[in-house]
């Protein structure tokens, strides 16, 4: 189809530089149009904002405030922005154009990806992230439709800012709430309260590596709200649920990336980057290549790393990353095992070399047979035949001296060889092999296997043999040999009752296990778990763990609110050191009160019962004793007027009186401001 005819925007020139030449993609907010830049003369992606945003003067002020923020970000994996505008009714944004795929592209394509491959694509969207973050600027709209993988597999995030600048005007989203951004990657904050900081991307770029892992994302629903309801109400799953042999710290990675409370999270995307990288380290995790999605696998032939092509979901891989599941290997049934993955009968051991050759009988030579009857050769001497016994008879009595002592010698030998070597078997090596394999070497080698209950073990993986009795030397035939397989490690959990109650009770079940698990803390707030109880551990209660796991813990310090207690009339240093025991910062202020007495607390703010956040801070207004009149000026009245007058303001008065009753002076002096109920001396004379 033609696009310049069926969109009317292609062939446009913005501000006189930027011509629109195709269509690229379209989505709710925006269309992306190539373009040229004919003033620097090279290749663009514009971004032009959908109709009803552009007549929208909010929204065109903050759009822009944010473009120029997304322009200040320089880092090779993000899309950078170069300029912004409106023109002709339309508000656009020019960035670089990245030839390739968007990640939900590749996703679509290929499934799930490796745990390499997820790593690979991950820890560049991060470091991006990472630089944003460092810039202040907050993206809350990460999902696999922006982030970018050009052809030469380079992975770089866009649409910086764009979530906030819509958000700012007040568009709904089908939740009905100002919710802008996919809601399948919105954190709790954002879907609970319409906030979001770096922790809001880490929860979404953890939901990506949850989908990067398994193919897609945890939440599904019927509506957005349903979806939205799962995330604010429910821990995210783990991928190995989903996928098996996924390594357990993977899983410990993304379970601490989306926790519900952002507090738990790491702080921004360089701290997740961090933390990635360390457990690239730990894995051992080799550096493969961006997939661009050039050469699409069949995503039924996707495994994940660490299982080897053939293995069956729930068996034990090379690497040791297994399924956590403690089935007993099942006793061997009579007849010829069959090897795994093969259904053709394999020959093992000795019996192998000898149904490949024929074995000589002792005593008899390689020679040609010799043929009873046979006519004898030229030359030889001929035995003379005793008269009267017929032709035939004699015949027969040869045939069976032969036969006599071919019998003869075959069982002079048996009983040679039986006696010898023949009734010993070798007991095979099967230490190190699959349980059905050992069974069928035992039994190739005529030997019984007997399965002893099996064993943990830290370093075989489940279903493998880790001991036989004997393990060498030989056996009569039907001889036991006693087999131990492995259970593969010994798997601990951590009972979720223990969540909310003191630490002291998960120390000491920690302990119990004598050094199996390793236990840390960490200390955090919580309004509704007591203070010096668990609010959390990760792994997650339930989850499966190998001996010398580390346990982390957060205990908590109390609520994360203080109520301020009443220290009105208080002394002001007590009243301080009060508060500073409650974690709150103290600021003084000073008034004057007619009701509490100087030197005294006479108000504390915010007041007295209500609820402050943990290390706010609280002022304390001391009294300077009561509020202060301003003496009236009296000069120059009556005696009777000046002491109206003054008792009206509060005072008192004491007149000296010489040959008159007009006031000429006054103490304390007019304008001056005085506490009440202070005397006021007047001298009234003639005048």
């Amino acid at each position: 189809m033609d696009t310049a005819v069926t969109d009317p925007v292609v062939g446009i020139v913005l501000e006189g530089r930027y011509r629109l030449e195709e269509r690229l993609a379209r989505g709710g907010m925006s269309t992306v149009y190539s373009a040229t830049d004919l003033r620097l003369d090279r290749i663009v992606a514009v971004k032009v904002m959908v109709e009803h945003l552009a007549h929208d003067p909010a929204f065109v002020d903050r759009f822009t405030r944010e473009a120029r923020a997304a322009a200040m970000l320089s880092h090779v994996n993000v899309v950078s922005v170069s300029d912004q505008g409106s023109d002709q009714g339309l508000v656009y944004l020019v960035m670089e154009l990245v030839r390739g795929r968007t990640l939900r592209d590749l996703l679509q394509a290929r499934g799930r990806l490796t745990v390499a491959e997820a790593f690979a694509v991950l820890e560049p969207m991060l470091a991006g992230l990472t630089a944003a973050h460092r810039a202040g600027i907050v993206h809350r709209d990460i999902k696999p439709e922006n982030v970018l993988i050009s052809t030469e597999g380079q992975v770089k995030v866009a649409d910086f800012g764009l979530a906030r600048a819509v958000a700012g005007t007040g568009h709904t989203s089908h939740t009905g709430g100002v919710l802008i951004g996919t809601v399948a990657y919105l954190s709790p904050e954002q879907l609970e309260r319409g906030r979001a900081d770096g922790r809001s991307d880490v929860y979404a770029a953890g939901i990506v590596f949850y989908e990067l892992l398994t193919g897609h994302p945890p939440y599904a629903g019927d509506t957005p709200l349903a979806v939205a309801y799962q995330h604010v109400h429910h821990d995210v799953p783990l991928p190995s649920a989903e996928v098996p042999g996924i390594p357990w710290q993977v899983d410990e990675l993304v379970a601490r990336a989306t926790r519900r409370d952002p507090g738990v999270r790491p702080l921004d995307a360089g701290a997740l980057l961090a933390e990635l990288g360390r457990l690239r380290k730990e894995l051992q995790l080799a550096r493969v290549p961006v997939p661009t999605g050039r050469a699409t696998a069949n995503p039924h032939t996707l495994r994940p790393t660490n299982r080897p092509a053939g293995a069956r979901p729930g068996q034990p891989s090379a690497s040791g990353w297994s399924r956590p599941q403690q089935s007993r290997p099942q006793q061997p049934r009579s007849g010829h095992p069959s090897a795994p993955g093969n259904p053709r009968t394999e020959v093992l051991g000795p019996r192998a070399d000898r149904a490949g050759r024929t074995s000589m009988l002792p005593g008899m030579g390689p020679g040609p047979t010799s043929q009873v009857g046979a006519r004898p050769a030229v030359g030889a001497t001929r035995v003379p035949v005793r008269p009267g016994v017929p032709q035939h008879v004699r015949r027969r009595r040869a045939r069976l001296a032969v036969a006599i002592i071919l019998l003869l010698a075959v069982t002079i030998g048996a009983i040679g060889w039986w006696l010898g070597s023949g009734r010993w078997r070798d007991v095979p090596s099967i230490v190190g092999q699959p349980q059905d394999r050992a069974i069928g070497m035992i039994q190739q080698n005529d030997l019984d296997p007997v399965l002893a209950d099996a064993e943990y073990s830290d370093t075989a993986p489940e279903g493998v043999v880790i001991r036989a009795e004997p393990d060498d030397g030989r056996l009569v035939i039907g001889g036991d040999v006693t087999v131990v397989v492995s259970k593969g490690p010994e798997r601990f959990v951590v009972d979720g009752a223990l969540i909310g109650r003191p630490v002291a009770e998960l120390e000491a079940a920690v302990d119990a296990l004598d050094g199996d698990l390793e236990l840390r803390t960490t200390r955090g707030r919580s309004d509704a778990v007591p203070a010096e109880a668990v609010i959390d551990v990760v792994p997650a209660p339930g989850t499966e763990m190998e001996r010398g796991t580390t346990v982390t813990a957060t205990v908590s310090d109390g609520p994360a609110t203080v109520q301020v207690p009443d220290l009105v009339g208080g002394d002001p240093d007590a009243v301080q050191e009060t508060l500073e025991g409650l974690d709150f910062e103290v600021e003084r202020a000073s008034a004057r009160s007619n009701d509490v007495e100087p030197g005294q607390v006479m108000a504390v703010s915010p007041a007295p019962g209500e609820a402050a956040p943990y290390g706010s801070t609280v002022t304390v207004t001391v009294s300077q004793g009561p509020v202060q009149v301003v003496v009236p000026d009296v000069v120059g009245e009556d005696e009777d007027d000046a002491r109206a007058m003054l008792e009206a303001a509060g005072l008192r008065t004491s007149v000296t009186s010489f040959l008159g009753d007009r006031v000429v002076r006054q103490s304390p002096g007019a304008g001056e401001r005085v506490d009440p109920g202070t005397e006021v001396s007047l001298l009234a004379t003639f005048g």
